[in-house]
């Protein structure tokens, strides 16, 4: 009987080792990571070292531009806002080109642009010294002592006003027929009236034109 009761007993205990042993492996389980856990917050990871930084958020610089004055013989004067880098031939192309009285021969296209400048495209001259003033035509400078002599506003054809510095073929046909329809020029000053000619534009044609 004494023995029965010792086998019992230690059953018991066994049982009792069992069970604590079951339920700190339980615990053990529970307290460690899943392997589906692993495996999204590895995922995580990688989302998140693939995510754009903040430095790659803000917003490019604006690329630099310049700002230059296109004038002489060329169709459309005026200032021109172009890209850092580009050349004299991209200011002129923006301008509208050369005129057909215009002397590129003596202009670098190559040349790179400043901020500020001004590119000056003269016009062909009948003699040296005479700047951007065009050649007149063979009945005109025989009858003119000097090739210098100024443009008269009133008797000119479309080809002579197309010829002055920033006064391209559209320009030289508005004066044509702003005196047709208004009768002779009286002052260089009455070029404000039309469209296109300002008074820097006026400034620049004294002394070329004459009413």
């Amino acid at each position: 009987m004494p023995s029965f009761a010792f086998s019992r007993s230690r059953a018991l205990v066994a049982a009792v080792l069992a069970l604590v042993a079951v339920f700190a492996a339980a615990q053990l389980v529970k307290g460690s990571p899943s392997a589906s856990q692993v495996t999204v917050e590895g995922a995580g990871s990688t989302v998140g070292a693939g995510a754009a930084s903040p430095a790659s958020l803000r917003s490019k610089p604006a690329v630099p531009v310049l700002v230059v004055d296109v004038a002489g013989a060329v169709r459309r004067p005026g200032l021109y806002r172009l890209p850092q880098g580009s050349r004299i031939a991209d200011a002129l192309a923006r301008a509208g080109g050369e005129t057909g009285h215009a002397d590129v021969l003596l202009v670098n296209l190559a040349a790179p642009l400043a901020d500020g400048e001004q590119v000056l495209v003269p016009a062909r001259v009948g003699s040296a010294g005479a700047g951007v003033q065009p050649a007149s035509s063979g009945a005109a400078s025989a009858a003119t002592p000097s090739p210098t002599s100024p443009v008269d506003l009133n008797t000119a054809t479309a080809e002579q006003l197309d010829a002055l510095p920033g006064v391209g073929p559209v320009t030289a046909q508005k004066i044509i027929d702003y005196r047709q329809a208004h009768g002779p020029f009286t002052s260089v000053d009455q070029l404000d009236a039309i469209s296109g000619i300002g008074p820097s534009r006026i400034a620049d044609l004294k002394g070329l034109v004459q009413p």
